[in-house]
């Protein structure tokens, strides 16, 4: 009697699991069946999910709409800001060829073609201070040596430069879709943000989603003016952002004599182990290289390019300043006026600070090198130095007060 009743017991056990299992795989699809169309709703991308469980997808999803929300609620507050921040502001309305009279003309959002400011040069060449005076205009998204990624190299022609260019092209038009590996770089590299100031005070409070490709496209997007710096890309090769006449950047090359920059350059323990950037050889060939290249654009595009010495910039800022501000098409706002009397008169902080006696800052290597390493610099880039209007020392006790500059113009 006993066998007869454990084996009925065995039979109905089995008999409850197969009914658990079954109602169990029904369950699952029902549940995965339902919460498909949330998971769809959400993804701004399309890719492809394996769904292995559907609790876990229905969390993604409603993360997924947090993130979304953050992203919208963030744009929406800075499209309000950029508005307060644009009242009053002085249109050119034809004036420097630009033919503007209100803030939809500017905003890629809305339709408009942002105003698009470039400056184009090598590693300390003062090209920190430039941007940050440009940075200073209300309203700029600044696009801050968007070529970090790709290391202590100049890039002066194919392959590299046509990644480079993508890039660069992408970035002035607020396409951050396919720009990952910038994006990754700068999660540990924060300097590839830092310096766009609006940008970088959002991702202060919005840590999540600062590095999110769809937040930075929709930010980028709001800015009625973008600004540039490049430091690893030749003017032969950036010709090609020129001839996009839909992109309407307005570049600026910016030379420095080779002294300062290797002076400047022995401090950032960056440099010395790189040919591109340690070799006065190679430095002063993208010197020539560039002359060459500039010759030939000031006359092919006599409104969108110009050059200008880092010397003469610092040695008479305010005007010079003015005269770059008009060629780009940009007013003199109050806000860079102060920037100028704040950063052009006393050195504070360290060899990356902006903070600086303008007058003198170019001119430190006469005191800094040895005139052995000055020599040494002169034989290589003798060439280089005369097209440019830098004036050679002589010796040692020469190199301590003479004037290294001439009052120099592109000559074409």
């Amino acid at each position: 009697m006993s066998k007869r009743l454990s084996f009925y017991g065995l039979i109905g056990l089995a008999s409850i699991c197969i009914f658990f299992l079954a109602f169990n795989q029904r369950y699952s699809s029902y549940l995965e069946h339902r919460l498909q169309p949330v998971i769809s709703d959400v993804e701004i991308r399309p890719r492809i999910i394996k769904i292995q469980d559907p609790v876990t997808a229905y969390f993604r999803g409603s993360i997924e709409n947090v993130t979304l929300s953050e992203i919208q609620e963030v744009v929406d507050q800075q499209r309000k800001a950029i508005e307060r921040e644009m009242e009053g502001y002085k249109y050119p309305n034809g004036k420097y060829g630009v033919n503007v009279s209100k803030l939809e003309d500017l905003v890629l959002e809305k339709g408009g073609r942002p105003m698009r400011s470039v400056i184009l040069t090598s590693w300390r060449s003062g090209s920190t201070f430039f941007g940050d005076v440009i940075n200073a205009h209300p309203a700029n998204f600044y696009h801050y040596e968007p070529l970090l990624d790709f290391g202590i190299v100049q890039i002066r022609g194919p392959p590299l430069a046509d990644e480079a260019l993508s890039n660069l092209e992408a970035l002035l038009r607020c396409d951050f879709s396919n720009l990952d590996r910038y994006l990754d770089y700068g999660k540990t590299h924060p300097w590839v943000f830092n310096h766009n100031t609006h940008l970088w005070k959002q991702c202060q409070i919005h840590k999540k989603i600062c590095w999110d490709p769809r937040f930075v496209s929709k930010f980028c997007k709001l800015f009625p003016f973008q600004s540039m710096k490049i430091v690893r890309l030749r003017l032969r090769a950036a010709e090609k952002l020129l001839e996009q006449e839909d992109l309407g950047i307005r570049l600026v090359l910016l030379i420095r004599d080779p002294r300062g920059i290797l002076q400047s350059r022995k401090h950032r323990e960056w440099c010395p182990t790189e040919p591109d950037c340690s070799n006065p050889a190679l430095v002063c060939a993208d010197m020539v290289s560039d002359f060459s290249a500039a010759v030939r654009l000031i006359k092919k595009y006599p409104r969108t390019f110009r050059v200008v010495r880092y010397e003469d910039l610092s040695v008479d800022p305010y005007r010079h300043v003015k005269e770059l501000y008009n060629f780009y098409g940009l007013d003199f706002h109050v806000n860079v006026k102060k920037f100028l009397d704040t950063h052009t008169k006393n050195d504070v902080g360290g060899v990356s600070s902006t903070f600086r006696n303008s007058k003198v800052a170019p001119f430190h290597w006469r005191t800094d090198l040895d005139f052995e390493e000055v020599d040494e610099i002169q034989r290589v880039c003798a060439a280089a130095m005369r097209l440019w209007g830098y004036v050679m020392a002589s010796n040692s006790s020469h190199q301590k007060d003479f004037d290294p500059l001439t009052d120099y113009q592109l000559q074409l």
